[in-house]
């Protein structure tokens, strides 16, 4: 096992929010704390993506992220959202909820179950309602 790095947070805690580059491959994660040790957790789509195995050597860079994660909305979904009226409440709720219902959007298998669920979401915020 390595030793650990130890690097300044500029004050962002203990656990901060940070933008990781494993090798060239980007991805956005929050500092753990196991044992002492502040450690960047490496799933299993990013170990795909980059070919990583374990005990395998990897540059990594950090950099403390700024701002909250940005959310890819669907064309289709905004659509739905600025039809219904209903945009600025969707804007209006965190990030882990906007995430919770564009990853629920994405996870249809077909395009009749995304439909319902877009439907279903709108349905939502106009009752406002976040889930």
């Amino acid at each position: 096992m390595a030793a650990p790095i130890r690097f300044s947070t500029n004050g962002a805690g203990q656990r901060p929010a940070v933008s990781v580059d494993v090798n060239g491959h980007l991805f956005r994660t929050t500092v753990g704390v196991m044992a002492g040790m502040s450690l960047i957790p490496v799933n299993a789509a990013t170990r795909k993506e980059t070919g990583l195995q374990a005990g395998d050597a990897i540059t990594v860079r950090l950099t403390v992220a700024e701002g909250p994660r940005a959310v890819h909305m669907p064309a289709d979904f905004a659509a739905a959202l600025a039809a219904g009226g209903v945009r600025p409440f969707f804007d209006a709720l965190s990030n882990s909820l906007q995430r919770y219902h564009v990853d629920t959007i994405n996870g249809a298998k077909t395009d009749d179950t995304r439909q319902r669920r877009i439907a279903k979401a709108v349905e939502l915020f106009a009752a406002g309602k976040q889930r």
